[in-house]
């Protein structure tokens, strides 16, 4: 369902745009749809006021908890399901942040993603993406929405820049709290800077050697990083929120010193923070997550380069709730078999 459709059966059941403003912020605050300073009964029409039980459920069924796993580090993996049964996953963050997910799947195909050897299932539409945030708040508070959970946003553009422009406006959250995160996408450049809501930017970049890269992310946009970097850095620049760079360390792939050096070329003075993720685990896939130690004195090579860099933890690995994984073992997908 998309944000349309839903103001779409608001107004056939009466609604004026104040009415339908009311409904649609007490939904994303995880309120009664009544809710507001005047009584439901002296403010809204009365057909609206018949149909909000049976508009309240269909709204609690475009996103469910089918599954929740916490750990310790105060985050919490939802196994999330859909009206028509698909499902994807969100993250409850510490600090009072949602991880969504924008795709039922993935079609870039990171080789060392779970969902990306899942493969596209369909996208999602904006009224679901902003379900998530809604299901989240009904658990604890959200002030934070970052758009880095199954699927690539810039491939389902168009819904995740509704969501987008409704959570900076209804939803009430600061632009620069909501982080659109992507592979890279030329679109992507074109349409952030001219949306109401300009979000923050997260890229993923995972090597600064093109073949690498690709080899890594085999169906992303073909862009050279340093074309990537240059078109990240004047939105940095005219938005005033630096770049978050996303590197998922790989030991014996990506964590040399070629690739430190690769990044102090390309950030070195940039509005930018790299963040660091050793990555989480998933028995049967052929990689390693490389030792802390090396994590370390590669974030301390970078300070020492001139780049700002930050260890990320993966959240929920204890768990196995790497992204993806929740999925994948509700559908039956094994990694090495895949």
């Amino acid at each position: 369902m998309r944000l349309e459709d839903l103001r779409l059966r608001l107004r056939e059941l009466g609604a004026g745009p104040s009415h339908e403003r009311a409904v649609l912020r007490a939904w994303i605050h995880a309120r009664p749809l009544n809710h507001g300073p005047r009584p439901a009964n002296d403010f809204l029409p009365l057909r609206l006021r018949e149909a909000l039980p049976a508009l309240a459920q269909e709204l609690a069924r475009l996103a469910e908890a089918r599954l929740e796993e916490a750990a310790n580090d105060g985050s919490a993996r939802l196994l999330v399901g859909l009206a028509d049964g698909q499902s994807v996953e969100a993250v409850l963050l510490p600090r009072d942040g949602v991880c969504v997910s924008t795709q039922a799947g993935c079609a870039v195909g990171c080789v060392f993603c779970m969902t990306g050897r899942q493969g596209l299932a369909r996208h999602l539409g904006s009224a679901e993406i902003v379900a998530q945030v809604a299901l989240a708040r009904s658990r604890r508070a959200v002030r934070k929405v970052v758009f880095m959970g199954m699927g690539e946003p810039s491939h389902n553009l168009d819904e995740v820049m509704d969501a987008i422009g409704f959570l900076g406006t209804e939803g009430g959250i600061g632009h620069k709290n909501l982080v659109f995160s992507t592979v890279g996408d030329r679109r992507v450049f074109e349409r952030l800077p001219r949306g109401p809501v300009k979000p923050a930017l997260a890229l993923s970049l995972h090597s600064t050697v093109a073949g690498r890269r690709a080899q890594l992310m085999p169906k992303a946009a073909r862009i050279d990083p340093e074309e990537l970097v240059e078109r990240a850095e004047a939105y940095a620049r005219e938005t005033g929120y630096p770049i978050q760079y996303q590197w998922t360390l790989l030991e014996g792939v990506n964590d040399g010193d070629e690739e430190v050096e690769g990044i102090a070329r390309l950030l070195a003075g940039k509005y930018a923070v790299m963040n660091l993720i050793a990555w989480n685990a998933v028995e049967g896939m052929p990689f390693r997550r490389p030792p802390i130690e090396r994590v370390h004195t590669i974030t301390r090579r970078l300070g020492e380069l001139g780049v700002l860099a930050k260890v990320r933890d993966s959240a929920g690995q204890e768990v196995e709730g790497g992204c993806g994984q929740l999925r994948s073992r509700e559908i039956g997908l094994r990694p090495a078999a895949a």
